[in-house]
């Protein structure tokens, strides 16, 4: 049966029929260049020649790679386990190692992701430039040439966009990222899916880096810096909203096949169809898919027609046709069932040929970058290499998930089915078939590709362990005892063949589950201590002058009782529990008081003599409620009860109490200065200087309260006061301007006070003063400064950079 029976109809979307002729075209070309590719290994597996000629290449690989007995005997390998990322590399540099480590790393990347061929000397002077320029970052902090891909460095991120005069840019980027991560619904992993979405728009970047040099001009870089970004994006899209969509359970078979079909019919016409079509594919679902996919289809819809805008010269129907075939090998892939014991070679093998060549095909195409005489040839051989790794890499996880992968399906049926070639004897078949017919011999290829195959089955005894390890080998090696008598030798003896973006890998994966976990906890402390400072907060009314003071106290209360975000207490809080270990009853005065005097200074605030407000925490402002008298003493009662809450504090010394009283005292002088500033500066044309020191004694002075107060109580030294205080002045700002930009394009709703207000005031505000775009970039600036401080903190305090999150991307 031929793989194209694939994309017959099956369901209401007919594309024009020639334009299905056309992709089916497109489809069997690539699929009889993909048979043919699996005929010439099967037959090198049947005759063993790919054992004979990698039996060769080890022979001259292993004296690179294998120290003669007595080195082995007396040499140490103290310190040489990757388990410490900094101190790995740290280790790797002090032995000698790092230089041919970071070479070997960078070249693979760029034969996978390049298609480069690594005997070219062009290719040899980029290797070394971009190993040297990696080399200096790892060891020295320098700022790397290329993107970040770590995923969490959002300060890397944004001084990598400085750098290529992009800030709009990657500020689009992170914002766009944000959303994607938010809709993504249970059953699939957001962190996962925006790494992989990091990682294709990077690639992109990548492509177009490659495509330039110092002769171009720095305009035309940051131009075609900027399309990469956002045609990475726009084609990475498809991996969390159509491909993981796709095999995920959230999507009933019905719906699979229709929302395969709209993508089929997009590929085909080049128009993606209306949200009428997708609307009716999905009506009768789950609410919350018909939301996804109204969602989906906004966002998909966007970037295709970018990409397609972006495809110029003929060069649509080139991006187009791969991404169909691309598309449909993936489908057809993503079709087979366990069991089902029918399956030929063919198809098991020819979708996976397609679709692990054409995601890297498809990544220069979109960004119509010029190819070299044998890119295509080189990435559409090369991509099963990878592809026959991973799925050995994940043969137990993927057997329990029931997927068909060459490996698992060998596995179920390799007893009744003796036409079934082996998997394991394929993968080196392909490595055979790379080095003596795709790269020539190359010496820079064979050892990357063998340290890389050697390295794979090194983790994988590593990570199953040994008994389970040789069990596995025991059954699919016995076609190859020779060839595996080598390898084992190798995987058990073998010595520098780990990979950077191996150890960048793992790095990740534990930082994001790090991350997931300290970001879920964050949030869920974040909730109980709001709702622990909103119980504590109500004054009691037992005023010895009830027929007044009940009153006051009683709108004070009114205040207080708005829906307020308690960020200064929380923050306090976090500060002196999380970071500092504190009781947290002891600390609770405090916390309160910060709440009141706050609280307080919005009454004030929203004054007719001041910024004259009406709505403030969703509610009327309290002059608006009572009267400007009763705003105003209640303001005052405020005050006192925060100087009387502060007084109250337990089981510190005196002096520390003391203290601690008298710099909130002199935060509260800064507070009505900063107060005063904004309001006599109204109407005038600030300088960022000037807006930067208003805000700060507006804002900043506050956030930087709320960390020294509780570090005070726990005695914490100068040095990281300092930080803390570092930290307070950027990340107020960036709270002030992030307000700034909510004000200017917020929605009253969202807000909980009129959007605009700031202009009708005259206020002067970052938006006013630089513009959207500007403020956006001067809010990431301070962003960056405020990060730089949170990774100098001690790890108790780290999850400042939560916060910090919080604060500049906040709807509210």
């Amino acid at each position: 049966m031929s793989l194209t029976s694939s994309i017959e109809d099956r369901g209401s979307i007919r594309p024009p029929a020639a334009l299905e002729d056309r992709a089916r075209e497109a489809y069997r070309r690539s699929e009889l260049r993909a048979e043919h590719y699996l005929q010439e290994l099967t037959e090198r597996v049947r005759s063993g020649r790919y054992a004979t000629e990698l039996a060769e290449d080890f022979r001259v690989w292993k004296r690179s790679h294998i120290r003669p007995w007595p080195a082995r005997l007396f040499g140490s390998r103290r310190g040489s386990e990757p388990r410490d990322y900094d101190r790995y590399i740290q280790w790797m540099d002090a032995a000698g190692k790092l230089d041919d480590y970071l070479e070997r790393s960078v070249s693979y990347l760029y034969m996978r992701d390049l298609g480069r061929a690594l005997d070219d000397t062009d290719t040899q002077s980029r290797v070394r430039r971009t190993a040297g320029g990696l080399k200096r970052s790892l060891l020295h902090g320098e700022q790397q040439e290329g993107m970040p891909t770590d995923g969490f460095d959002t300060a890397g991120l944004y001084r990598w966009g400085q750098q290529e005069s992009i800030e709009d840019t990657v500020i689009w980027m992170i914002a766009k990222m944000k959303r994607v991560s938010e809709n993504i619904p249970e059953g699939m992993n957001a962190e996962q899916a925006q790494r992989k979405l990091l990682k294709i728009i990077a690639g992109v970047v990548l492509h177009a880096r490659e495509e330039m040099d110092e002769q171009t001009p720095k305009e035309e870089r940051s131009r075609r810096m900027d399309e990469a970004v956002r045609l990475g994006y726009s084609y990475g899209l498809t991996y969390p909203f159509v491909d993981d969509l796709l095999d995920s359970t959230l999507l009933t078979d019905d719906e699979k096949a229709s929302y395969s079909d709209l993508i089929r019919s997009a590929l085909l016409t080049g128009t993606v169809p209306e949200w009428d079509a997708w609307s009716g594919a999905f009506e009768s679902g789950h609410a919350e898919n018909f939301a996804l996919i109204r969602y989906i289809h906004s966002e998909l819809g966007e970037a295709f027609e970018y990409i397609k805008g972006r495809q110029a010269g003929g060069g649509g129907s080139v991006f187009f046709e791969q991404a169909y075939v691309f598309f449909e090998s993936q489908d057809a892939d993503r079709n087979k069932r366990l069991e089902a014991n029918e399956y030929t070679a063919a198809q098991l093998y020819v979708p996976v040929i397609l679709k692990s060549s054409g995601s890297r095909l498809i990544a220069r195409s979109v960004g119509q970058a010029d190819k070299d005489g044998g890119f295509e040839r080189r990435t559409f051989y090369y991509g099963i290499y990878n592809q026959l790794a991973d799925d050995f890499a994940d043969l137990f996880d993927d057997l329990e998930a029931g997927a068909v992968t060459p490996y698992t399906y060998y596995w179920k049926y390799r007893a009744e089915r003796p036409d079934l070639p082996n998997p394991f004897e394929m993968y080196w078949a392909v490595i055979a078939y790379l080095i003596r017919d795709v790269y020539d011999s190359d010496p820079n290829t064979r050892e990357v590709l063998l340290d890389r195959a050697i390295n794979g089955l090194k983790r994988a005894r590593q990570r199953l362990g040994i008994p389970r390890y040789e069990e596995l080998m025991d059954m699919l090696t016995s076609g190859m005892p020779e060839l595996n008598a080598i390898v084992q030798k190798m995987v058990k003896k073998a010595e520098d063949v780990e990979f950077f973006d191996k150890l960048l890998r793992d790095r990740m994966l534990t930082e994001m589950k790090k991350d997931r976990e300290d970001r879920e906890r964050f949030r869920t402390l974040l909730d109980d201590i709001r709702a622990e400072i909103e119980q504590a907060l109500p004054i009691a009314t037992d005023s010895p002058v009830p027929a007044v003071g009940d009153s006051l106290i009683e709108a004070a209360n009114y205040s207080l009782a708005g829906s307020g975000k308690r960020l200064r207490p929380i923050l306090a809080r976090l500060v002196a529990t999380e970071g500092y270990g504190l009781d947290e009853k002891a600390v609770r005065p405090m916390l309160t008081s910060l709440e009141y005097l706050h609280t307080a200074s919005l009454i004030f605030d929203d004054l007719p003599s001041q910024d004259n407000a009406d709505t403030r925490r969703g509610r009327q402002t309290l002059h608006a409620r009572y009267d400007s008298a009763t705003a105003e003493l209640s303001g005052l009662l405020l005050i006192q009860q925060g100087v009387r809450e502060q007084s109250s504090l337990q089981g510190f010394k005196a002096e520390t109490v003391l203290a601690l009283m008298h710099y909130s005292a002199r935060k509260a002088e800064e507070l009505c200065m900063g107060q005063a500033l904004d309001l006599k500066s109204r109407g005038q044309l600030l300088s960022l200087e000037r807006l930067n020191e208003i805000c700060f004694y507006k804002t900043g002075v506050a956030f930087e309260a709320c960390l020294i107060m509780p570090a005070m109580l726990a005695n914490a030294p100068e040095a990281e006061l300092e930080l803390m205080k570092k930290f307070a002045y950027h990340a107020g700002i960036a709270f002030q301007i992030r307000d700034d930009l909510l004000d200017a394009e917020g929605e009253a709703l969202n807000l909980g006070k009129p959007a605009g207000q700031d202009e009708a005031n005259g206020s002067s505000t970052f938006v006013t003063v630089l513009g959207l775009g500007g403020a956006k970039r001067e809010m990431w600036n301070h962003y960056c400064e405020a990060s730089d401080a949170v990774r100098a903190l001690p790890e108790s305090l780290r999850f400042l950079k939560h916060l910090l999150d919080y604060l500049v991307q906040r709807e509210k």
